[in-house]
């Protein structure tokens, strides 16, 4: 399927030979949203992780997002009132970020995945 995209991108966009020459093809980024199914995972896992210490969670858009879609699921634990976990969209991943300590733990290809590492609650599955 990934390849099938790949070929119609390079088809629709059409460089010139010189350019496929040099850039050896053309790379269309895919960029995921939140979608209903990703809301609903969410939902599942909060109230899986709440008797590990998950407070509240909740689904924002980002101050210098130029859409409406929300794209950044904010993340509580009991022990601290300031969000304690970030997951951002950044192209085809998810990324979660330790907010506390202002680090990223990972990247990661299912939004599943991202939660799993914060509390393993959950069976993973790869639409999550």
């Amino acid at each position: 399927m990934a390849q099938k995209a790949f070929r119609v991108a390079e088809r629709a966009t059409a460089p010139s030979s010189s350019a496929r020459e040099h850039a050896g093809g053309v790379v269309v980024p895919f960029r995921q949203k939140l979608l209903s199914h990703h809301r609903h995972y969410l939902a599942t896992w909060l109230i899986a992780s709440e008797k590990m210490g998950i407070l509240d969670a909740s689904i924002e858009s980002s101050p210098d997002q130029q859409t409406a879609d929300p794209s950044l699921v904010v993340i509580w634990v009991r022990e601290n009132a300031d969000p304690a976990y970030l997951i951002s969209l950044r192209g085809p991943y998810w990324v979660l970020t330790d907010c506390l300590r202002d680090n990223e733990l990972g990247r990661y290809r299912t939004f599943s995945e991202a939660l799993h590492t914060i509390r393993p609650v959950l069976p993973l599955h790869a639409s999550a």
